[in-house]
């Protein structure tokens, strides 16, 4: 087998389409974007800008009337060959490995991922036994130990106990556990604390980053929180309206965007006006035409890449 290469997931050109009663929506349109092995990746927007879409294409959960239309997600796993998700089959045995597998996702709400009628140790446990051929009691053990990694005590009581008996910070703790405890590639975290208040957020985020250090895997961290993504990302994509408009270090994108809707993104973020001043929004900062125009991402002499006519780069360039 080839070594690994740098990137993890190379998505090139994704389209996704829903079909309605008033004809096709284009959900993407061109996403194009690298998840580097062993770093984070934030993917960043404001609320319908396709984020979420980009996370269910990448572990194959669109459901109908939504499909993929388009492109390809090469997925680069340490112990197989490089393959595309998108052309993968429904039966192949490759993306049952996939999903939970060697790609996992911590949805928002974490009642909406964990079953009301099972233990909280039958369901960690059982995202063990469905991807690796152990015993119960390898897979109950295991289980403990991943809860205790995530900072759940007392797990030999704990493990029995139900989903509804746990706090909202201590559900989203499970949730991870769940999907980390294969030892994922990826992990997806899909705006895992907007459900938690702040001071429960900052834990999460913490336990997140700790344990990316730890097992260094790969995360696509979605988000529309700008501080998350400060505290959190090595690299960010940003999205609007289903399309990628800039990518790049954290830094260069918090410091010195260069999209003008990624400069609205920045002065919207929430603080204190001065008297007599309004707060900014996004439409305060952006015209139409800075983003209602599509262009193919540029590469800038820096390395981030942007979607902006070329001409207007100058120096950039």
């Amino acid at each position: 087998m080839p070594e690994p290469g740098k990137n993890v997931l190379e998505v090139r050109d994704l389209e996704v389409e829903f079909r309605t009663d008033t004809g096709i929506t284009n959900a993407l349109t061109g996403v194009s974007f690298d998840v580097p092995r062993g770093e984070v990746t934030a993917i960043v927007g404001e609320s319908g800008s396709g984020k979420s879409v980009t996370a269910n294409c990448i572990m194959r959960i669109i459901q109908p009337p939504g499909k993929i239309a388009g492109g390809s997600i090469r997925f680069d796993p340490s112990d197989l060959d490089a393959f595309d998700v998108v052309s993968l089959g429904p039966k192949d045995d490759r993306l049952y490995d996939l999903r939970g597998g060697h790609i996992s996702m911590v949805f928002q709400e974490p009642m909406t991922a964990l079953s009301p009628v099972y233990t909280v140790g039958n369901q960690v446990s059982e995202a063990i036994l469905c991807h690796r051929d152990v015993s119960e009691e390898v897979a109950w053990r295991e289980a403990a130990e991943m809860l205790e990694l995530v900072g759940i005590t007392d797990t030999e009581r704990r493990m029995h106990m139900y989903p509804f008996e746990f706090s909202g910070g201590m559900r989203q703790r499970v949730v991870i556990a769940m999907a980390l405890v294969c030892n994922p590639e990826v992990l997806i975290c899909d705006e895992p604390t907007t459900a938690l208040d702040v001071t429960i957020q900052a834990e999460i985020l913490t336990l997140i980053r700790e344990l990316q250090q730890r097992l260094n895997n790969s995360v696509i961290f979605i988000t529309h929180d700008l501080g998350v993504v400060a505290q959190l990302a090595d690299h960010v994509v940003v999205m609007y309206q289903g399309r990628v408009l800039e990518i790049g270090s954290v830094r260069q994108v918090l410091k010195a965007p260069v999209h003008p809707y990624t400069k609205g993104l920045l002065a919207a973020i929430p603080g204190l006006a001065k008297k007599g001043e309004r707060l900014e929004t996004i439409a305060s900062v952006v015209g139409d035409d800075d983003i209602s125009t599509p262009h193919p991402l540029v590469t800038l002499k820096d390395g981030r890449q942007v979607s902006l006519p070329a001409e207007s780069l100058g120096d950039l360039l």
